[in-house]
């Protein structure tokens, strides 16, 4: 299983920028799937998520109405498009899947799989 995440890059405060990852080895219709961040000095958080069949998806506080998580299955590829971007929102991102069996719900932040993380710069 391999999670290719890309789309960072250096965006000026109040920007736009879309992530995207792609998977080999796995399909995300079956999968749940997050975008987790990591800022330097600062815990890894999951900052939105979606479930393998579209029902439910989740958002962290500090993005909520700014980012939106969605997936094409036909590209087995799920996306990230981030708003309104503020210069706290610069850190690592990755992206995560996981089968998510029972008790696990999608905040969890123990997700079986990731992928190797892109660098988002908010500037201000």
């Amino acid at each position: 299983v391999q999670l290719q995440a890309y789309g960072g890059g250096l965006v000026q405060a109040g920007g736009s920028l879309i992530l995207s990852c792609a998977a080999s080895g796995l399909t995300f219709s079956s999968y749940a799937t997050a975008w987790f961040r990591q800022a330097p000095g600062k815990e890894r958080e999951n900052v939105a998520a979606i479930g393998w069949n579209d029902r439910r998806r989740y958002y962290g506080d500090s993005v909520k109405g700014r980012f939106t998580i969605a997936k094409d299955n036909a590209k087995n590829t799920v996306y990230l498009r981030m708003d309104s971007l503020k210069p706290e929102d610069t850190a690592v991102y990755y992206c995560a899947a996981d089968e998510m069996k029972f008790p696990k719900t999608i905040e969890t932040p123990r997700y079986e799989y990731w992928g190797q993380g892109t660098q988002v710069t908010v500037s201000s």
